[in-house]
């Protein structure tokens, strides 16, 4: 075996090569070329990514986050139309509730001057036989 070899020079040109490489690369542009790359990987892996995932949901019958959002609010359209038909029944049942307390009032009220007269008749008939006396 020979002796000569150098792990450690070695690494060291290696070294100062890449470093004379990566200095000349980011004096020319690189950073912003390459992070406007990298950048456009990212979104079309994310896009291939999003998609994929909803076709693999859609294949396996399980509801997307959108579905899920159009879910909410289709649930919220009927829950404020529900408020709306509870609040028109208890408008129509109030009107209800006073027209037909109205008329109970005035059946009461005509109740009442009948016992009125009879009790009128009741006492001027008990009247009637003391005089009669």
């Amino acid at each position: 075996m020979s002796t000569d070899f150098n792990f450690y020079d070695m690494w060291k040109d290696l070294y100062s090569h890449s470093s004379k490489l990566f200095d000349e690369k980011v004096s020319n542009d690189f950073p912003s070329q390459g992070m406007g790359q990298v950048l456009e990987m990212n979104l079309q892996l994310k896009k291939m990514i999003d998609e994929s995932t909803l076709k693999y949901l859609e294949f396996m019958n399980v509801p997307s986050r959108n579905d899920i959002a159009n879910l909410s609010s289709l649930i919220v359209n009927v829950d404020a139309k529900v408020d709306d038909l509870e609040e028109r029944l208890e408008e129509n049942l109030d009107n209800q509730d006073q027209e037909l307390f109205k008329v109970e009032l005035s059946n009461l009220k005509k109740d009442m001057k009948n016992l009125d007269n009879k009790m009128n008749q009741i006492i001027n008939l008990l009247k009637t036989p003391e005089k009669a006396k």
